[in-house]
Formats: structure tokens, sequence, C-alpha cells
């Protein structure tokens, strides 16, 4: 079974939404190749650093990003007690993901700005990818030519599959009655599909209907952590996917199921991939304590933070690789 990737192609993950829909639309695919644990590591950097993920430099000196990380830790420790508890670490978790919604605002109207060089307040999918492939190398003069003339704009691979999952998400982004023109609002809905309720609600569909095998538009345990026969080559694969099926289940147990029925619809689906979901931002405060939580007591303590330091920067506080989006 081919997993449907392509809504989003190109994104980083950035927010609990995009967190779900990366390892949700991974479960129909092999584990073994594709990068949920990386993905999952690097979007809990993300929503731990937020706007500071840029201090961690790749050559930064340990001492002094230390120093940096036990700042962030003094501002997630709201009553000073020297521990993290779920409750705050739920709350930075929701004010970091505020904080991506604002700064994709502001980035959409920069872009759309950049897009609609009329002003008509409309860009259409041929402006825009004229503007995206310029950001590739291409003459953006000779492009609007090409394609004012309907002739073949010599791209290689790589990009056309780029270009094909932009459509895509594009069409989705573009509101009934559909006319191929995006407004700015849903031109935000285009570039960061986690912050509209319309691109998560189609998402939603989209990944029932990529996992749902007994067609009752629901999601059972079996359902959601299968995997397709013929994807473990050998021992090496075995254990990968063993894991990813173990992290899966719980996923889904813990997470997901609110009700704990056994079953996941749709509208458990959303409330999990909503950015602003509360409840789901609560679980992800308690399996980023789980994690570096040594002593058991269920807070994050200075020393485990520092200890568990590449968890929370992407590194051992020296080397940090940053995820970017794929899109300008």
């Amino acid at each position: 079974m081919a997993s449907r990737q392509a809504p989003l192609c190109g994104l980083a993950p950035c927010c609990l939404w995009l967190l779900g829909v990366v390892l949700l639309m991974n479960a129909s695919a092999r584990p073994a190749n594709h990068s949920s644990a990386r993905e999952r590591a690097d979007f809990h950097q993300e929503v731990f650093l937020g706007k500071d993920m840029d201090d961690f430099e790749e050559d930064a000196e340990p001492r002094k990003s230390r120093r940096k990380l036990m700042v962030i830790f003094s501002k997630v420790d709201l009553n000073t007690d020297r521990r993290i508890s779920a409750k705050e670490m739920q709350k930075w978790i929701m004010q970091k993901t505020a904080e991506h919604f604002q700064e994709a605002v502001a980035e959409s109207r920069a872009h759309f700005r950049a897009v609609d060089p009329d002003g008509d307040g409309h860009v259409s999918w041929d402006e825009y990818k004229v503007k995206f492939l310029a950001t590739k190398g291409h003459n953006e003069r000779e492009v609007a030519e090409k394609i004012k003339n309907k002739w073949d704009l010599n791209i290689d691979e790589e990009t056309q599959e780029v270009l094909e999952n932009l459509k895509d998400r594009w069409y989705q982004a573009d509101n009934p009655p559909p006319d191929l023109l995006l407004t700015e609002s849903e031109f935000l809905s285009f570039l960061h599909p986690e912050h509209s309720r319309g691109m998560l609600q189609f998402m939603v569909k989209e990944i029932i209907r990529d996992l749902d095998q007994d067609g009752d538009k629901k999601l059972s345990l079996s359902e959601f952590i299968s995997l397709p026969v013929g994807t473990v080559e050998n021992q090496q694969g075995q254990d990968v996917d063993d894991g990813w099926v173990r992290d899966r289940k719980r996923e889904f147990e813990e997470l997901i199921d609110a009700n704990h029925d056994g079953i996941v619809t749709m509208a458990e689906l959303e409330d999990y991939m909503d950015p602003m979901n509360e409840f789901s931002a609560l679980n992800e405060a308690k399996q980023m304590i789980a994690i570096a939580d040594e002593n058991q007591n269920h807070y994050l303590e200075p020393e485990e933070v520092l200890k568990y330091s590449e968890f929370f920067t992407g590194s051992k506080l020296v080397d940090y690789a940053r995820s970017v989006h794929e899109e300008f």
C-alpha cells in the first residue's frame, strides 16, 4: 500500500498537528524506509526550543549552549521550583504552537505579496509556480514565458515531484467553488495547512481512507499498526519495524483513542491532530518528561535536561540539524 503524502510534501515538523500527520501518514509505509523517529525527535526539539532553535548552532561552544538550555528551562519552570511539571510543559507547548501560528501568518502575508505582483488579492497556481522555480535556480522570466506558451519547463524529476505535491495541496486549499485562485487566507492554508480547519478535516479523511481496511470510516488498532507484506528484509529491519509497531500501538491507545473503546473515529483523530488541542499537548508533555525522567518522579529537573540534551536540542549540545520548509 502506498503512502499518500502528497499534501504534506516538504513540510518540516512544527507542531502537534504536523507530528500527528507525519506519524499517521507513515502508518501504511515501511517504517525502516521512513524517518518518523527522526521527525518526532525534531518535533520535540522545536516544541521545547521554539524561537530559540537558532541559538543552538552546529559549532556552538557546549558550555554556552548549556547555559542557553537552562535559560529555556527557567522559562518553562513557571513556579521556579527548579523542576518542570507536565502542566508547565503543556503550557509551554501551547505557547510555542501559538507562536508558530503568528509566525505562519506573517510569513504567509510576505510570500503572498511576493507572488501577487499585480496586487489583485488573488494568486494563481502559475504565478506561484514561477516564483517557486525561481527559488530553485530557474530564470523567472524564462519560466513565465514557457508556462504562458505551454512549453516544456525542463525541470529535474525531484523538482517535478515536489511541484506535483504542492499542486495537490494547492487544490485542497482552494475553497469551493474552486477557481484555482487563492486568496490570502487560502494561501495561508496552502503554506501552513496545520492551521486550517478545512485542511485538517481533509487530512483526517485522507488518513482514514488510506488505513481503513473494512470501510467503516474508523480505525481499529490492527488497521493503524498494520505493515504491508514483505516490508521486513532482515533482522535489523525486523527490530526497527517491531519498535515502530510498539510506538504506534502506544500512540493509538494512549493519545488518539480518547474513550479507550479500541476504535479511533474521525472526531478523535481530528482532535488529536488539532495543534491547539490542550489534551494532546498535555499527553505530549508527559511523553517528553518521561523520556528524561530518570528518578521517575514525573518531573523534569535541570540535571535530567542537561543529560538528555540531545533529545531537547538535537545534539549533545554541539551538533544540531535544523529542519526547514521545503517550499519558500
